[in-house]
């Protein structure tokens, strides 16, 4: 699975505001109610759901926000980098700065855990992370996120 079949271009932002994560959830979810056609409180009701099992705040400053929605047909992913670091009860206890919110069908199953997989994969390559806190164009950030996986091979 490719990122790119996550993403478009119109769901990348470069320079999110947000003061804090409920704020941030918020933003995402109404970015997310665009792309999908579901109503933002419903996937921000799912999102909440989430955070209450458990941050997630994956650590070194990037969060991966994720829920199943019934409506949904396909996966959908949004990447954010914000503007200013927020506290989002990560596990090392670092601020975040980078989220990539994935919204999956109920019936993803395999899907969806794949397409977490490879996200955080992704966002484990600190040469990525690195690149991705260097850019602060969305066409930018859309290209790096794109990249052919072997580019990003350990």
């Amino acid at each position: 699975m490719q990122l790119s079949d996550l993403i478009g271009t119109n769901s990348v932002v470069a320079n999110l505001k947000a003061g804090s994560k409920k704020q941030a959830l918020q933003e995402l979810s109404q970015m997310a109610a665009k792309l999908t056609g579901v109503a933002a409180r419903d996937i921000f009701s799912t999102l909440l759901q989430r955070e209450r099992l458990g941050s997630t705040g994956v650590g070194q400053g990037i969060a991966i926000p994720h829920g199943k929605i019934a409506q949904l047909d396909r996966l959908y992913g949004i990447f954010a980098r914000l503007e200013t670091p927020i506290d989002f009860d990560a596990m090392d206890d670092q601020r975040v700065d980078l989220v990539f919110l994935l919204l999956a069908p109920e019936s993803a199953g395999a899907d969806h855990l794949k397409a977490l997989a490879r996200i955080s994969r992704l966002l484990r390559d600190p040469g990525v992370i690195e690149k991705l806190r260097g850019s602060s164009e969305a066409s930018a950030l859309y290209a790096i996120l794109t990249e052919p996986a072997a580019s990003h091979a350990a």
